[in-house]
């Protein structure tokens, strides 16, 4: 019979920086500096807002009192600048634990949203009504369009991965590139039907924007955030088993074909949620739990909140540099993410290889 998991089922402990009590300090540490990069991505920009200002603005909303405030400074601190860092980092977290998530159902380290075709479907949806209108999805809008065209393509990966029922690693990863690469070749499609106006703006929107951010915009990531972290959190000795194979998680009690099937729906409902706000970001999710990883270990109940913080911590930072770079020009979000996200990869890969002695 297969035996029940323990605290021992975790996967053996590689070298890291930080464990034990340290763990705590980490994650205090990375709070504080979250906080801080929220703090300065509102203050910061073409007009500048001290430091004091920002947090007095806020807090005197949270208390319900805003008389006495400054028109302008209220309105760059409260409804510009606030609700788009607190959307890159909602966004910058959630892509993280999805990684996380990803990178555990197909046990493969450079798996991400784009892998298994969920992101590439995601921006067809949105890219069909920046180019043909709101007609194009029967009035659903980008949002609506894009979230359905995600779980279109999660449905599609399903489906073809599946046999006998079951999912593996091996399938998922197949259907997922074939899907995606069907998904991407149908939106450059649709971009040669476009006029060059409409061009610039799809092309902008591809390469992942947080502009015009709204406050209505925070609530849909948030809760899937917070519901699929607590559910993978929930899940995290069976995702100890299941990094170590199929054969090893079964003998461990875990029903690995339930398990998989459950993450894909999950991971891919949480990326269809940011994506539609954040465009189409990429390696946030793929580097940011390699250096979780680095930082407290493989244990999933460790790097899935060192992820979701740096991850926030990062996008924050990254979508500063963005508008003030090249201000009072705007910058594409994924091209500061790539531009960070190879090198750090490379580093990563010519690390492991080292520390595998090869």
């Amino acid at each position: 019979m297969p035996r029940t998991l323990s605290r021992s089922d975790t996967p053996s402990r590689g070298p890291h920086l930080v464990s034990g009590r340290a763990t705590g300090l980490l994650y205090a540490a990375l709070t504080v500096a979250l906080v801080a990069a929220v703090t300065a991505g509102v203050s910061m920009g073409t007009v500048a807002v001290p430091a004091r200002d920002v947090w007095d603005v806020v807090l005197r909303h949270i208390m319900g009192d805003t008389t006495g405030l400054e028109p302008l400074q209220d309105q760059i601190v409260w409804d510009l600048r606030l609700p788009r860092v607190l959307v890159a980092a909602v966004v910058g977290a959630g892509l993280s634990v999805i990684g996380v998530g990803l990178q555990a159902l197909v046990r493969n380290p450079l798996a991400d949203p784009y892998m298994l075709g969920i992101t590439p479907g995601a921006s067809l949806g949105a890219v069909l009504v920046l180019a043909f209108g709101s007609a194009a999805s029967s009035g659903l809008g980008v949002t609506g369009a894009a979230f359905v065209a995600a779980m279109l393509t999660m449905t599609a990966v399903f489906l073809i991965a599946q046999r006998s029922g079951q999912l593996t690693d091996t399938r998922l990863i197949l259907a997922g590139v074939a899907v995606g690469y069907l998904a991407v070749a149908a939106t450059s499609f649709v971009q040669l039907q476009t006029n060059p106006n409409q061009l610039a703006g799809i092309m902008f929107w591809l390469m992942g924007s947080l502009a015009g951010s709204e406050w209505s915009d925070l609530r849909i990531p948030t809760v899937a955030l917070v519901l699929g972290t607590l559910w993978l959190f929930t899940q995290g000795r069976s995702l100890n088993a299941l990094m170590t194979g199929d054969d090893a998680a079964a003998g461990l009690g875990v029903d690995v074909h339930r398990l998989r099937r459950r993450l894909l729906v999950v991971t891919s409902l949480m990326t269809a949620t940011v994506v539609v706000v954040a465009g189409g970001l990429g390696f946030v999710g793929l580097v940011i739990p390699h250096i979780a990883r680095l930082v407290v270990g493989a244990e999933h109940r460790r790097v899935l909140p060192t992820s979701m913080l740096v991850g926030a911590t990062f996008l924050v930072l990254v979508d500063l540099a963005s508008r003030t770079v090249a201000r009072p020009n705007e910058l594409p979000v994924g091209i500061f993410t790539a531009g960070i996200g190879v090198p750090v990869l490379l580093w990563l890969l010519r690390r492991n290889r080292r520390s595998e002695g090869t």
